[in-house]
């Protein structure tokens, strides 16, 4: 039974709000006028995007941060605020900025699995009898106020949500966007729209992806990932049924043997033709600026898309869109327009920059089949800069190399898929592995990012390991090389060593160009 939610204007409160998908459901609940605040640890541009709408943030996590709303007629609260001195100016006459002042009953308190039961914040919720949501359950409640659709799967899940949400908006919907990815289509990940539709993407990771019911759901594959939570495939697989039994309409990829096997969707999309899907692709091209295929609706031609995205996994992820936009009424020709120009979502195949002749490219990929899509696009980036390219013809060409940076993620992930991630990097000419990111685990598993290396280096001929992000800086600076990709892969804190590396190519590019005069 879902958890009952309150719209109609009592306060909300996220603990931890700066999670990429805490700080989302944040940004709704403030567009819609609703009086929201939230704790975090450190400023970021995301919680100033949410004070800027109208949220306010706490900079520690404290039980007083519950007395916020709170005003003098619960003395035993030991309240009296009204609006903050800080609140934005520009917000003070709106009707968000007069409930603040006048709420008088505790907040609605929103917290998610990764927040540790000992958190002062959590315990006041519990003392003062808040009302403690899940943040799916919160998802759950605004799913039921759209005609919505729920983008589900253990790979591609952001970037699928991300395509639809850019499509709906192209094509004049008008929807509201929660996904968990930055897209500059829409400035952030989240975008609150006075259309009928919600796009959301669905994370499995911890069981709750069963609260969810969508008017279209769609599923991109089912892995085994989330080991901390999960036992094995099976387990995962039960939670995508309970899923579909929740949908009108699924839509899903017969290109996945477990969705296959396991759900009855009522569109369904495939790469190959052979597969019999509702909607499949023909004359896949690479090339150094994305991909073109022939897209097939029920066994007719519907013309050609264009993306500016590389890589199987992509393509298959603007067909879940396609699907989606075609059951909406969108035509064709629009579509392909409005995906063609996607530019992605932040942290998937992400530029970060270009010095050197060396190409910076950070992502999000942290599970085995990831990282083998995320090479092989970062492969065709590299052989294929210029010429188009149909797949299986076997060219090849002068190209330079592909440096894999990696930063395991979670120790239970780690030790559970280690066999997995030994062949996951054959389209890296070089692997770089560093120290396992915690993501607050306590390493019970005893393995180690060296562990990794040296499995991976079995199945390859040149792996390095780097134990903390100062060394993996120092390597990358003494050894790239113009021509090469660099691509930093991981969901830790790899990504905050790419400006110092960046800076560094940068400054002997133009040094190199002062010389040269």
């Amino acid at each position: 039974m879902p958890i009952s939610v309150d719209f109609s204007g009592r306060p909300f409160h996220f603990i931890g709000v700066g999670g990429i998908g805490m700080s989302a459901l944040a940004y709704i609940l403030t567009k819609r006028q609703l009086p929201v605040s939230g704790s975090d640890l450190r400023l970021t541009h995301i919680t100033r995007r949410l004070q800027d709408a109208g949220a306010h943030i706490f900079w520690q996590q404290d039980a007083n941060n519950l007395k916020y709303f709170c005003t003098a007629s619960t003395p035993e609260l030991t309240c009296g605020k009204k609006l903050s001195p800080d609140y934005p100016a520009h917000l003070a006459d709106t009707p968000m900025a007069a409930s603040i002042a006048t709420y008088d009953v505790t907040p609605q308190v929103i917290c998610s699995t990764a927040i540790d039961l000992r958190n002062p914040e959590y315990q006041a919720a519990l003392a003062l009898g808040c009302p403690v949501l899940h943040r799916s359950d919160l998802l759950a409640a605004l799913i039921k106020n759209y005609q919505s659709i729920a983008v589900a799967g253990t790979h591609g899940k952001t970037t699928t949500s991300s395509m639809i949400g850019h499509l709906l908006l192209g094509a004049g919907i008008d929807p509201t966007i929660v996904v968990g990815g930055e897209v500059s289509s829409w400035g952030g990940n989240a975008r609150l729209g006075q259309g009928p539709y919600l796009v959301a993407e669905a994370d499995e990771s911890d069981g709750t992806l069963a609260k969810l019911s969508a008017t279209i759901g769609i599923v991109t594959n089912i892995e085994l990932d989330h080991t901390d939570h999960y036992h094995d495939l099976q387990d995962v697989v039960s939670i995508f049924q309970a899923f579909q039994q929740q949908c009108d309409l699924l839509v899903a990829s017969l290109d996945c043997e477990a969705v296959c096997q396991n759900l009855e969707p009522g569109i369904t999309y495939s790469l190959r033709a052979e597969a019999g899907a509702t909607y499949h692709v023909t004359d896949i091209q690479f090339h150094g600026q994305g991909t073109t295929a022939m897209v097939w609706e029920m066994g007719q031609p519907l013309g050609r898309l264009k993306l500016s995205l590389l890589g199987h996994h992509n393509l298959s992820n603007a067909l879940a869109a396609v699907a989606v936009g075609r059951h909406l009424g969108v035509a064709f020709t629009d579509i392909a327009d409005i995906l063609g120009q996607f530019r992605g979502a932040r942290r998937r195949f992400e530029q970060r920059g270009h010095y050197g002749g060396i190409q910076f490219v950070d992502d999000y990929a942290h599970h085995p089949s990831e990282i083998r899509a995320t090479l092989a696009a970062a492969r065709l980036r590299v052989d294929y800069p210029l010429r188009p390219t149909v797949v299986d013809r076997g060219m090849s060409g002068e190209s330079g190399r592909v440096v894999a940076v990696f930063q395991p993620h979670r120790y239970s992930r780690t030790m559970a898929l280690l066999d997995d991630f030994a062949s996951a990097f054959g389209d890296a000419d070089q692997v770089i592995v560093t120290d396992i990111y915690s993501a607050g685990e306590t390493n019970s598993f005893q393995v180690s990012g060296k562990q990794v290396a040296e499995t991976i280096a079995q199945h390859h001929p040149q792996v390095a390991y780097g134990p903390t992000l100062s060394d993996v800086q120092a390597m990358l600076t003494s050894s790239l090389k113009a021509g090469d990709l660099v691509l930093f892969m991981g969901a830790g804190n790899l990504n905050q060593i790419i400006p110092q590396v960046m800076a560094f190519y940068a400054e002997a590019e133009a040094h190199s160009l002062q010389e040269a005069c």
